[in-house]
Parts: structure tokens; sequence; C-alpha cells
């Protein structure tokens, strides 16, 4: 997600919001293998990335929430969810939809006496099924309660009927909107708000499959996750059905819905195996602005798979479609909802596009095993936006990036980021953490952890502790002081400095005695860059503080003009 203010009419990003898996698997071929097997047809490579999904998010159930508050009960725990049939009839004008929800799933336990969703308890719910057959329910307390009356195998199909208006929810939920008479249906849910409009596990660990029918006025076209798989007009009325062929999070389904117009453009894998559509679906009013703003899609895509590896969804799509959200844009998977007032056909907001399809990666592939851990997602984006600009602008391009996101004050810590998930801390620190973590093992072994997180986390979840742990096997280096400072710590590194030069011979030792003084955290410790200016030169010395306050000697051959610290902007530091 993305978070922006427009100021004197440029864009300005401000953020104010991964011997037991072969027994899974084991498990999994045995138990659910031949359930999907019978109702889809997947190829050899969509399978594997189901196995390798399943065999990792299984060990993340019991780490569901944290940084908001936990709508979880813990019988919702004793089942897995595999798979979500939604379907939606949408009514714009008397803003209401009749909706039907399938969900497969599966007992993690041996006994089951109830099957728990999260689901909000003003609709109207017509029929309860479990396996075919009616079933007792209660809808309290954002919740529905499904009692079982009968046995409940290995795996089990509930069908909810439902109908209603929807209740606006956290950023939106599910919104019936309007604009110059145009109806724009949407959903923005993140981050636990799908309940408000469909029954789900509504916590980003249980990802499942997904199919989704929509149907609305056949002036209407209607997109949601993966792969558009048939359309179906009946009379008035036409139904769009959309299916996912990878994992997903609940809060990550999208419905979109309007008079949108679609064009389209195309990305080549990195092994030109597989040739991607890019869909793009505005308004008919901003498709010549969409199609000039959204031309660099597949090099932003292109850039991300060369630097962390293959787009995730590859064998789906990427998407874009306009929304009614005016703060900024979504992630929804593989169909990003941006504002309508970010098409301004000038490309001021390509820092925002950048954003989103790099949450493909983070947040979205690589999912947090809690709310507590969204750094993971919004800081790793944030920091996607300055790599970008590096990779094609340079390290002053880099710089520009660090400088702007660099606050006087960021309260909270990442690992306790409080119930506003989405603050400049989050986005902005960071994206702060990860620059000082490549300054602090250098670029090669920085950029091959990323590659090793996604790789291992791909299609799974993972907290900030996976996260350490790839650092530190790859770097071979411990990372407890790191991770705790900027991890669990409050605030920056703040310093006082100064120096005084004394002449031995034809050398000049120069004394730099730096002092933190910082009150949020006691000592960091952390690679310092030194830079000695001359007349005509400039030299770079590298220490290591690892001491509140610490004296250096620098020895020269001629007198420095001034000695500056952090010259190239590594570190999260204000310097006196």
């Amino acid at each position: 997600m993305n978070f922006v203010i427009i100021k004197y009419h440029k864009l300005k990003a401000l953020v104010s919001i991964f011997s037991s898996i072969i027994v899974i698997l084991i498990l999994w071929f045995v138990l659910i293998g031949g359930l999907w097997e019978k109702d889809y047809n997947y190829s050899s490579d969509i399978k594997q990335i189901r196995s390798l999904y399943f065999a990792n998010h299984l060990k993340g159930l019991k780490n569901h929430l944290g940084g908001v508050k936990a709508n979880i009960i813990e019988k919702q725990k004793s089942v897995d969810i595999l798979h979500y049939s939604l379907s939606f009839d949408l009514f714009p004008e008397e803003k209401k939809f009749n909706a039907s929800a399938t969900i497969k799933g599966r007992k993690l336990v041996r006994e089951i006496d109830s099957i728990h969703f999260n689901f909000y308890n003003n609709y109207d719910v017509s029929t309860v099924t479990i396996n075919g057959k009616k079933a007792g329910f209660e809808l309290k307390d954002k919740f529905i309660s499904i009692v079982r009356n009968f046995p409940v195998t290995d795996t089990f199909e509930v069908q909810i009927d439902y109908s209603g208006k929807p209740k606006r929810a956290g950023f939106v939920g599910f919104s019936f909107a309007k604009i110059n008479g145009t109806s724009v249906v949407y959903t923005l849910s993140e981050p636990t708000y799908a309940s408000s409009w469909f029954p789900c596990n509504d916590f980003p660990t249980d990802k499942a499959l997904l199919d989704i029918w929509i149907t609305n006025d056949s002036s209407q076209v209607s997109v949601s996750n993966g792969l558009l798989v048939g359309t179906e007009i009946n009379g008035s009325r036409k139904t769009y059905h959309w299916k996912t062929l990878y994992p997903i999070s609940t809060y990550l389904i999208a419905l979109y819905s309007s008079n949108y117009e679609h064009f389209d453009d195309h990305y080549i894998s990195l092994d030109g195996l597989d040739t991607m559509a890019i869909d793009y679906y505005v308004l008919p009013q901003n498709v010549d602005k969409a199609k000039f703003d959204f031309a660099e899609h597949p090099k932003f895509i292109k850039f991300f798979a060369e630097t962390f590896g293959e787009y995730p969804f590859i064998k789906e799509k990427y998407g874009v479609a306009e929304f009614l959200w005016q703060m900024g844009a979504m992630e929804h998977q593989t169909i990003t909802g941006v504002a309508s007032n970010f098409l301004g056909g000038k490309k001021f907001f390509q820092d925002i596009y950048i954003h989103e399809v790099a949450h493909h990666w983070w947040g979205n592939a690589v999912g947090p095993k809690s709310w507590k851990d969204i750094w993971l997602n919004e800081g790793f984006s944030t920091y996607c936006e300055a790599l970008y600009d590096e990779h094609f602008y340079g390290s002053d391009a880099l710089q520009s990036n660090m400088i702007k996101i660099k606050q006087n004050e960021f309260r909270n810590s990442l690992s306790n980021p409080g119930s506003f998930l989405f603050t400049q801390t989050v986005y902005n620190k960071g994206a702060w953490v990860l620059h000082m973590l490549r300054w602090e093992l250098g670029d090669e072994l920085f950029f091959k952890i990323l590659k090793e997180y996604y790789e291992k986390y791909k299609y799974s979840n993972a907290s900030t502790n996976d996260f350490k742990q790839v650092c530190e096997t790859i770097s071979q280096k411990d990372l407890d002081k790191f991770f705790d400072q900027w991890i669990n710590g409050v605030g920056k590194i703040e310093l006082n400095y100064e120096w005084e030069t004394e002449k031995f011979g034809d050398s000049y030792y120069n004394y730099l005695t730096i002092n933190q003084e910082q009150d949020e955290y006691l000592e960091y410790h952390f690679l310092l860059e030194v830079a000695v200016q001359y007349e005509d030169d400039v030299e770079y010395h590298k220490f290591n503080i690892d001491r509140r306050s610490q004296q250096i000697r620098i020895e020269t051959d001629q007198l420095p003009e001034a000695i500056i610290l952090d010259p190239n902007n590594w570190l999260l530091v204000s310097v006196n």
C-alpha cells in the first residue's frame, strides 16, 4: 500500500501507515492432493508452487496477528483453508449484492465440533451447508460460527449464501461509489477487512487459492486477481470468472467493476519462455493519460525480476485498475488498485507504481507472518523505489531517495508498530534498515540475501526473525545487535563530533571525538564512513563504532579542510 500527499503540484511520497517439511509434503499429497486433482488440472510448475507453499505456510498458522487487534479465535487455527469460490451479483444503484462463498479446507486437529470464520454480521445469511448438508450457524461479533452435527472428514466444504449492503471497514472494505455519475465498485481490505465482504480466515498466513465470479450490468467490466478464464452474458447481466493459480492472502483479494476501458502490454520472462500480459483497466476519460503514465511497467517488472528473482505470478498477469480510494494505491495480488487522481498523464507518480510492483515480491509472494512484520512489506517496497532510481539514474538518485525519507523522529519500533500499521516508521525507517544492512554487509552479500530470502519464502510467509536468519546464514555474521537496535529500538543515531589536528613531522594526526546523544537507544553499533576533505581531494575511511563515546585517530599527510561524517548517507543519523 502506498499513501501519498501532493504538494506544489508534485508527488512527495510520505508514509504517515518465511526432515519436517518432507513430512508435511507427504501428508499434503496423501490427504489433500486427490481433492485438488479432481477439481483442477494444473500444470506441473503450478503444482510445484502449490506444494512449496503448503510445505511452508502450515508452520506459521499459530503466529497470526500482531500490531492490529486480533480478531481471531483459537478454533480458527484448527483448520487450513485451501480454496475460496466467491460469487458476487452486484447491484450498484442499491449498494447491495447477493453473494455465495464456498470454502474448501482441511482439519489440522483430530476432531472439530464447529468451524469459525471472520465475517461481518450485517448480512442476511440464507443458507449454510457443510459437505452439502444443512448446518446450524450463529452470526455474531464479526464471526460466523458453524455447528457440526455430523462427522467432518479430513477435508470439508462449507457453503454460505448471503446478501446485503456492505459496511465501510478500515480504509474501504467494499465500496459502491460513483464519479461523475459513473459507478465504480471496488475493494480495499488491508489489513483485516476482507471479512467485511466475504467469510474467511482473515489473517495473512492462511493463504488459499481462489475462484471469483463477478456479475454486474453487461456495460460494466469486472476485474479480479489472477486469470480471466471465462465470461457469460445472461440478458442484461454479464459474469466474469477469474482464477488464481497461486496462493493468496485474504487481504490481497480484490474486486473492481466499472465501465472500464482495457488496454494491455506484455512482459517476457527472464528465461524467454513466458510472455505475460500486463493489463490496465481505467475509466474512459483517463485512457490517454494512463497509456502514457503506465508505459514503464514492463521495465519495472524486469528490473525487480533481475534483482530478486522472476516475477512470482508469471503464469497469471500483472494488472492495474483505477479505483476511487484517493489516498494512494493498493498492491492487490496481480491487480494493483491506483487512485484516479494519480493518473495525470505526466509521469509524476512513477514512485507509486514502482512501489506497488515491488510489493508483488515483498508482501504478496513473501507475505508477513504477522502484522507486526509489516515493515517486511512496506519498508522493502519503499527501498525498492530507491533501488530502481539508483539503477537507472545513479548513486545520487539513491542518496536523494534516502534523504527524502530521513525523519527527525520515528515513533514506535518496527517490532511493535502499534495499532495503526501504516506509519512513516514502517515505510521509511523500514527502508533505512535495508539501506544500512546493505552498507554493513556490502552489495554482493546484500543482494544475495534478498534473492535467497525471496526464493525460500516465496508463496509463503516470513517473520523478521526469518529474514534475520537468512541474513546471518548468507553473511556468516552475528546480526543480533544490528536487528535489536534497528528493529526493537526506537529512533535513530544522533551524533555530536569535534576534531582537532596535531602535526608530527610530515604527518598530521587528526583526533576525532564522536559522542552518541540519542535518548531512545543507549548505544548503537555501526560502520561509519568518514570523509577527509582537502582543497583538491577527498579521502574516505571506515570505522566500527561500538561505544557511546569514541575517539578515532586519522593520520594524513596534509592538513584537512574538513572532516565529514557519513558523507554518502548510509546511516540513519543526525550529525551535529
